[in-house]
């Protein structure tokens, strides 16, 4: 037989929802700042965004919105067809795909380094590799651009020894690259301290067992070390390709997405569009994008997912 509760069971939970329903209140008064900033500036935004790349939408509109004419998917055959989108999207994909584990090694490297060799200045170095993260992009930006020039440092140095450097920047085949090596030299700091986080968790004890069986250096690095740092790993990839795919800064302030387009990207391709007043068609390419940083995530968590 089910029992029910009394009148003074229910008179005495009267309060106690009435206590709750004025809490949540509370909450959501204490929330309300926060929903409308987001509201005003972030999901109506993107939300008219995603309905405008749907849309011939362009500078003209912008006095009478509603009158643009819906064209469905053609604003995204239109940017598959034009060559100046898939080249931007190449060259997206050459910047990740080297940058990203070139990144990832440099830093891992480092920690390594600063976990078991070097104790003394470990601050000291750890700072000096974090700095460029907190410094301007667009100011390490100006400065590798004098670095890189025909007549700049790399180049003075080089001479030095005898060999003639390229004009880095104004190169198709070396424009490209001295951005990732630029792009490495400045993110390396991030997950250099990520990944050294990540090393000072994995049990010393584990380590020294393995190491009274037998096994050396690198076996214990690549059985144990790795296989315990996959959640950091995984941070680290995720964090760099939302990064590295949406780079934006390097070729604007650096080469114009020059020469040659050899360094137009995806946002720098949007904004460009944008700025011609063709917001249809930006609104469509960030989506690309979008959707490009939601696979590429995607394709970490499932490899690098913890086992257990």
């Amino acid at each position: 037989m089910v029992s029910t509760p009394g009148p003074a069971a229910v008179r005495s939970s009267r309060p106690q929802r009435s206590r709750q329903r004025k809490n949540g209140l509370v909450a959501w008064l204490f929330a309300l700042p926060f929903v409308i900033i987001f509201g005003a500036f972030m999901l109506v935004p993107l939300l008219s965004s995603f309905v405008m790349s749907f849309t011939d939408f362009t500078s003209r509109d912008v006095q009478s919105p509603f009158a643009v004419a819906f064209t469905g998917l053609d604003q995204y055959t239109a940017l598959f067809a034009d060559a100046q989108f898939r080249r931007s999207m190449i060259n997206t994909a050459y910047f990740v795909v080297v940058g990203i584990p070139l990144t990832m090694i440099v830093a891992l490297a480092l920690a390594v380094a600063l976990n078991s060799g070097i104790t003394r200045f470990r601050t000291v170095f750890r700072t000096g590799f974090f700095t460029p993260v907190v410094t301007s992009i667009v100011a390490i930006a100006v400065v590798w651009r004098f670095i890189l020039q025909d007549d700049g440092l790399i180049n003075i140095v080089l001479g030095s020894i005898g060999v003639t450097g390229p004009n880095w920047l104004n190169d198709t085949a070396w424009a490209m690259p001295s951005m990732i090596l630029m792009a490495v030299w400045r993110n390396m700091g991030t997950l250099m301290i990520i990944f050294l986080a990540g090393l000072q968790t994995i049990s010393q004890e584990m380590l020294e067992a393995a190491e009274v069986d037998g096994a050396n250096a690198r076996q214990r690095f690549f059985s144990i070390t790795l296989p315990a740092l996959r959640p950091t790993l995984l941070l680290g990839g995720v964090l760099l390709s939302v990064g590295y795919l949406q780079f934006f800064e390097e070729p604007f302030v650096m080469t114009g997405g020059g020469p040659l387009d050899s360094t137009l990207s995806v946002s720098y391709f949007t904004y460009n569009e944008f700025g011609f007043g063709q917001y249809g068609q930006a609104s469509a390419a960030s989506y690309v994008l979008f959707v490009a940083i939601v696979i590429l995530s995607l394709v970490q968590f499932r490899a690098l997912r913890s086992k257990d």
